[in-house]
């Protein structure tokens, strides 16, 4: 049931020097939707006013010359990180923005005959109008409120695509998707449960009154010695996360999709297709992390499991509610959330202010502590990501590959490893881009999201993203896609591994990169 649904800009939170959150506002604005686009436009040129760009059907001529190779260019971050101003900037800056002024990481030149032009973002200020954002609430269970936004729903008969976000964020992550890709799908992003705005409204595990607590503690939900029964049985799981997006896909959007999860949403993506193929189109990895809990999984290992008789349950144990108290103090302060920002996005000038600002709103939800524990103790799915991996792949489960090159924690090693289990997977690097490529080079994201559906839509008949036919597929390709953003032209390095893939492929890559790297700092 759907219990409330508003629209509106997200919101616009300001920081100021001491790490305060001081000015939150929100506007209001309603934007043109216009229909479903034609899949069929010919010529490679960028058409302003419809905001949409193929290059499916280019002349041979030009084929030709963006078939030309040339050699790997990759970006000398380390160099620029140099460049990157303080965490906390001692400027006059309301917001929040990784970095200092300059575009450190994403270059602005590209080789002759490698690249391709591609869309922007809906640019506002030019009166270009992205898809209408609503916010809504879907009461799953009694007391299980899930929070997710929606946009493009008027686009009747268009593919439906579902966002799922990483771990400390939600729905808010894909802004950049619901207003852009909107414009052409039926678009929707959820919060899991236990993180962003599915937060529970009440206390799974209140205090008794008796209890005597500190001004610190008294705001913390969760920290009880007896669950409410509606929280009973609560444990924030993959295996939870699975059974809501499968509820949602029935009861909101009432037919298969396409689904797509950047990181811990990227496990759960697949999590959910191996174990629902039918409810799935296809499944877009975004720097997928390759597994999810520190606990054993009741089924998978019985005996083990007993050892840890809590697993995320409520109440929690005294010593957990103890420990998390200590923790969540240091990783919810202001500066821990920025450092990690400045560690999973590779270009250091990205503006993370909303980001930045949800993420602290959520943190300071009384229920985000105990959900965290939950988190962290809660057990391992029924199925590895490689068993999900295989069971997809055994189902034919579409799955397509994006992920940034420079990410910290997910490193490349894991998108080859998940390349060499399904080989026919398209898998495109992404550089310079870090974790959450969606959101910091959204505009390339979208544009292979739009052209992956495309191609699966018209069973072929469309090719993949950067190549001029099907028989691509057996050629590993480099393209430098360049764009605008802010008024500035930008280039993002895109290499597409094909089924012809190998572990030389990846390692000749690594190579050269490294050694682009030494010509640009000599």
């Amino acid at each position: 049931m759907e219990v409330l649904s508003y629209s509106s800009a997200p919101c616009c939170d300001a920081v100021n020097l001491r790490w305060k959150l001081i000015v939150k506002s929100t506007s209001s604005h309603q934007f043109s939707l216009p229909g479903f686009r034609k899949n069929r436009v010919f010529g490679a040129k960028f058409d302003v006013r419809r905001k949409f760009l193929s290059c499916y059907n280019l002349d041979q001529a030009f084929l030709k010359q963006l078939n030309h190779q040339g050699g790997f260019r990759s970006l000398n971050t380390s160099e620029n990180f140099k460049h990157v101003g303080q965490i906390l900037s001692n400027g006059s800056s309301d917001g929040y923005v990784i970095g200092g002024e300059e575009d450190a990481s994403i270059s602005e030149t590209g080789e002759p005959g490698t690249k391709v032009l591609i869309p922007g973002l809906p640019d506002e200020s030019k009166g270009e109008s992205g898809a209408t954002v609503s916010s809504c609430f879907w009461e799953w269970k009694p007391k299980f409120n899930v929070h997710y936004e929606k946009a493009g729903c008027e686009n009747l008969g268009s593919p439906p695509v579902l966002l799922l976000p990483g771990f400390g964020v939600g729905s808010f992550h894909y802004e950049k998707q619901l207003k852009d890709l909107g414009l052409d799908f039926r678009v929707w992003a959820i919060d899991f449960l236990g993180q962003g705005r599915s937060l529970p409204f009440e206390d799974p595990a209140p205090r008794n009154e008796e209890e005597s607590v500190s001004d610190t503690k008294d705001v913390l939900w969760g920290f009880g010695e007896k669950s409410e029964p509606w929280a009973s049985e609560l444990v924030y799981s993959i295996d939870l996360w699975q059974d809501q997006v499968r509820y949602f896909i029935e009861e909101v959007i009432g037919e298969p999709v396409y689904i797509a999860g950047n990181s811990l949403g990227g496990f759960v993506a697949l999590y959910f297709a191996a174990c629902n193929p039918h409810l799935v189109k296809g499944v877009t990895l975004l720097n997928a992390t390759p597994f999810w809990g520190f606990l054993p999984n009741p089924t998978r290992s019985p005996r083990l499991s007993k050892i840890f008789p809590s697993a995320g349950s409520f109440p929690l144990p005294p010593t957990v509610r103890k420990l998390t108290e200590i923790v969540w103090q240091k990783i919810s302060d202001p500066r821990s959330i920025a450092e990690v920002l400045k560690q999973v996005y590779a270009d250091h000038s990205t503006n993370v202010d909303k980001v930045f600002s949800r993420i602290l709103e959520t943190s300071e939800h009384p229920a985000a502590a105990a959900s965290f524990a939950s988190i962290m103790l809660a057990p391992q799915g029924q199925l590895s990501f490689r068993d999900a991996l295989s069971r997809c792949h055994m189902n034919n489960v579409p799955i397509c590959l994006m992920y940034g090159k420079e990410d910290p924690w997910v490193k490349p090693l894991w998108g080859l490893q998940v390349k060499q289990q399904v080989p026919e997977a398209p898998y495109y690097e992404i550089s310079p881009a870090g974790h959450c490529p969606h959101d910091e080079v959204p505009e390339v994201v979208n544009y292979l999201l739009r052209g992956w559906i495309k191609n699966l839509e018209t069973r072929g008949l469309v090719a993949l993203p950067l190549l001029d036919a099907p028989e691509g597929m057996q050629n590993n390709i480099a393209r430098d896609l360049e764009f605008v953003r802010d008024g500035a032209k930008k280039v993002v390095h895109i290499r597409f591994f094909a089924s012809k893939f190998s572990v030389w492929d990846f390692i000749s890559s690594y190579i050269i990169s490294r050694f682009r790297k030494l010509e640009l700092k000599s």
